[in-house]
């Protein structure tokens, strides 16, 4: 689910509340000693166990229960309007505020392994129903989401042939009066509806204004593919969404100025390997040589590595990886090594990452990141950070002309 943007008084233009849901409907070898033993599945003793946790970090094994991220995923598109509102913009231009903007953000996230088709339905579906009949909201009473569904997908019942897609945005009207911008949401059916013969599985409901906010449609179709939200929802509205992760991975935040997903996550989606990642089981120091993660791969490049991992209990890690200006990161107002910590069994928007902040006593970015304090997170060369209690150092020593990055990493 999307978290909504906290206004930031002078420092930010204010910025539009977006929709949130629960998805639950639905380099160079190192010296080492002995050190504690974990199991090492098929993605090597790094990966962490998948826990029943929900959206697990861990990706030893895949959850079946979501598409693979591999190739192509086929969306339709449909657009539904209300009997108490006639709609402004067109189902093309509705269309246009969502792509080709997402497939390009996972083309370049994925380098190339992974892109989302939208095949819009150029016409409106009518719904029964007043939009303010549905008391469309953020934590949207569960009979009313399932009625709006249940009447979305008979509305569009013989001009759309559901069989032929692997997921479905119903995108409202932007303009009826009952249509809240705060409730997009994704909901990954636990018992698929049967549509024509065919299985829906997986829907997005979509109430963004027109233009919508950026990224958006990536970040729900992030929660189609297992990825968990990364915000802290502040208790009872009071604090800040953006304290564990920052502007670092759009599952953070759509409106992060570096929305790549982290390193652990292309690990998690398949679009980097075992063999692309240097893990660390043991007590000991050694040097490890580390290309940014934005850095589209060469062909039949495996090495050097896109991420160092430290493995500090069953369920634990500390990760590292370089993030530079480009790609989906070229906003970013700060280059350099991120360090964070992992636990797969931590829930989604429970905080199952958390950004190391390199720089603490500093901020960057102010009126521009979606929190400052993380903006400036990364390590640059000669900056080391110590990760207590894990007993784990980083130093950052070089950075190469060509863009490879030389970190040391030390582990008691």
């Amino acid at each position: 689910m999307v978290r909504p943007q906290t206004p930031r008084g002078a420092e930010r233009p204010r910025l539009r509340r977006l929709g949130a849901v629960l998805t639950s409907l639905c380099a160079i070898a190192a010296t080492l000693v002995a050190g504690p033993a974990h199991a090492a599945g098929p993605g090597g003793p790094c990966a962490l166990p998948r826990s029943e946790a929900h959206h697990s970090e861990g990706l030893d094994t895949w959850n079946p229960s979501y598409p693979r991220p591999l190739g192509r995923l086929d969306a339709v598109m449909v657009f539904l309007s209300f009997p108490d509102s006639r709609p402004v913009a067109t189902p093309a231009q509705l269309a246009a505020d969502h792509f080709p903007a997402t497939s390009r953000f996972f083309e370049r996230a994925s380098y190339g392994r992974f892109t989302v088709r939208a095949h819009p339905v150029n016409r409106w579906f009518r719904m029964p129903r007043p939009s303010t009949a549905y008391r469309i909201q953020r934590d949207w009473d569960g009979e009313l989401r399932t009625a709006y569904l249940r009447d979305a997908i008979a509305a569009a019942r013989g001009g759309v042939d559901f069989g032929r897609y692997g997921l479905v945005y119903l995108v409202a009207d932007p303009d009826a009066p009952g249509v809240d911008s705060d409730a997009t949401k994704v909901v990954n059916l636990d018992r698929p509806l049967e549509v024509d013969g065919a299985e829906l599985r997986r829907v997005v409901t979509v109430f963004e204004h027109h233009p919508p906010d950026r990224n958006v449609l990536a970040h729900e179709t992030g929660h189609v593919l297992d990825l968990p939200d990364l915000y802290h929802r502040p208790s009872e509205g009071k604090g800040d969404w953006d304290t564990h992760v920052g502007d670092w991975d759009l599952m953070g935040s759509q409106f992060g100025l570096a929305s790549d997903p982290l390193g652990w996550h292309k690990w998690k989606l398949g679009w980097i390997d075992v063999r692309q990642v240097d893990c660390v089981t043991s007590r000991g120091s050694g040097l490890h040589t580390l290309l940014p993660l934005e850095e589209r791969p060469r062909a039949g490049q495996d090495r050097p590595a896109r991420l160092l991992v430290a493995r500090t209990g069953r369920t634990g890690a500390i990760v590292a990886e370089v993030r530079v200006a480009s790609g989906n990161d070229a906003a970013t107002c700060a280059e350099g090594v991120l360090v964070y910590r992992v636990n797969s069994e931590t829930p989604s928007g429970g905080g199952p990452v958390r950004v190391l902040d390199g720089h603490p006593a500093t901020q960057a970015c102010a009126g521009e990141a979606v929190y400052p304090p993380l903006a400036d997170a990364p390590l640059a060369v000669g900056e080391t950070l110590e990760v207590k209690p894990e007993g784990v150092r980083i130093t950052v020593q070089g950075r190469a002309p060509g863009g490879a990055w030389t970190v040391r990493m030390d582990k008691e």
